[in-house]
């Protein structure tokens, strides 16, 4: 029968065409696909709990895969780790049962969304940030957060090319923080639409900026037309923090922060 292991996988998205293999271009997935078939000495495929688009970062990406090759979890994880380029990593590994699967054993994913708020760009953030020049008001902007709160209909924030079958989700949290120059937005969701977290900062950002009031929010919620909502905001400021999976299959806590400086 062989085993289920389960791997907690980071990245720095940055030089990737997102999670997916691709036909045009490098997707983490095939990386982390040949990392794993030569710990193994056979064909391995991975399937993750959410796929990151082009550009997006993790911290917290956790992935299945099954192989009869018989090694340990920390044959995994070494082994794994040794086949990778620098930008992408194994945290952590797991033997787990035949039921598992990362995305639909998944109860939540958790993504981190920050902005760089000052008049002048980072170099050293460049790839991990979104700057915004105007001054951004993070109270106004939670005021608009909370009217997302709860189960809709997120049509509003979706891509025109999304192919999930139902656009409901449930929305448990989403906070904005300001230390200083910094605006950390934390959102949590059962799972996500495609670009829903960007197209959603994006809608925030036009509310903080004075650009919109915060009831706009729930108005372009109510309309289920992604026209009506702001720009998308930019890949590089996301990062999947982490996933949660039923207590019963017992992985490892890791991966809900990030560097902050």
């Amino acid at each position: 029968m062989g085993d289920r292991i389960a791997l907690g996988v980071e990245y720095d998205g940055t030089a990737y065409n997102g999670w997916q293999r691709q036909r045009n271009g490098i997707g983490i997935q095939s990386l982390l696909e040949k990392a794993l078939s030569i710990v193994a000495n056979q064909a391995i495929d991975v399937y993750c709990a959410g796929r990151t688009d082009k550009g997006v970062h993790a911290t917290g990406q956790v992935v299945h895969f099954d192989s009869r090759a018989g090694r340990s979890a920390r044959a995994w994880l070494l082994g794994a780790n040794s086949n990778l380029p620098a930008d992408i990593s194994v945290s952590w590994s797991k033997i787990v049962d035949s039921d598992f699967h990362a995305r639909f054993s998944a109860t939540a994913r958790h993504y981190r969304y920050r902005i760089l708020n000052r008049q002048v760009r980072s170099a050293l953030h460049r790839n991990r940030a979104w700057w915004v020049y105007p001054q951004l008001d993070e109270r106004r902007m939670q005021q608009g957060a909370d009217l997302l709160l709860g189960e809709h209909d997120f049509s509003a924030f979706r891509a025109a090319g999304c192919r999930a079958s139902s656009p409901h989700r449930n929305l448990s949290a989403l906070g904005v923080n300001r230390e200083g120059c910094w605006i950390t937005l934390d959102i949590s969701a059962n799972a996500f639409l495609q670009h829903m977290v960007r197209n959603i900062i994006g809608t925030l950002v036009a509310v903080g900026s004075g650009e919109k009031p915060p009831q706009w929010v729930g108005q372009v919620l109510n309309s289920r037309d992604r026209r009506l909502g702001g720009i998308a905001a930019p890949a590089q400021g996301l990062t999947l923090v982490a996933v949660s999976y039923p207590e019963i299959h017992a992985l490892p806590n890791r991966g809900v922060g990030i560097a902050t400086d």
